[in-house]
């Protein structure tokens, strides 16, 4: 089956960015990544589209762009699953500066993570349950930001990938460790959000 895919492109930070279409045959079970692979080996070989992937399994979260309007993860999103004889529009997240291509910069995750002080300065103990579980399995990939209205690179408001962090060593903590993750939690999440 083959299906149009679209990708907005840009050179570097400041060029402006444009609409490349290629036509591929889909296949019937690879994922976004797989064909991300293969349209710059088969067809776009000299000049490759540029993005982020490291694990392929869902683990690392560094395939995170918009497919079809959507935050997803390119080797996550099935091309069986999505409407069959459309085009497929691939782009950056918009929350974060483009690097190049579908590469964004998402160092400022890290930098909210600094800022709110998140890690422990004692000893803890796991408190297990489901809950500490699922926060446990953040992959810090931004699509959680990417559709939160209150987030933007570099506000105040550190959105759920820091809440994820602090509210799972805020349980962890001791009273002083969560005293201070208490402060930074309220600061940079508490009251930013507006629970959309």
């Amino acid at each position: 089956m083959n299906a149009e895919i679209e990708i907005l492109r840009r050179k570097s930070r400041d060029s402006e960015p444009y609409l490349q279409t290629v036509t591929v045959d889909t296949g019937k079970y690879a994922n976004i990544a797989e064909l991300l692979e293969r349209i710059n080996r088969e067809q776009l070989a000299d000049d490759p589209v540029q993005w982020e992937c490291s694990c392929k399994q869902k683990k690392c979260g560094a395939c995170a762009m918009l497919i079809n309007g959507k935050p997803r993860l390119a080797c996550a999103v099935t091309l069986w699953e999505l409407p069959e004889g459309k085009k497929i529009r691939l782009e950056p997240l918009k929350k974060f500066p483009v690097i190049r291509d579908l590469v964004v910069d998402r160092s400022v995750m890290m930098s909210d993570l600094i800022k709110l002080s998140a890690w422990l300065d004692s000893e803890a103990q796991y408190p297990g349950g489901e809950l500490a579980y699922d926060a446990s399995r953040c992959l810090q990939c931004g699509c959680c930001l990417e559709v939160c209205p209150n987030f933007y690179a570099g506000g105040e408001f550190f959105g759920a990938a820091a809440l994820t962090e602090a509210s799972r060593l805020i349980s962890e903590a001791d009273s002083e460790d969560f005293r201070r993750l208490s402060r930074g939690y309220s600061r940079h999440f508490y009251k930013g959000c507006g629970k959309s």
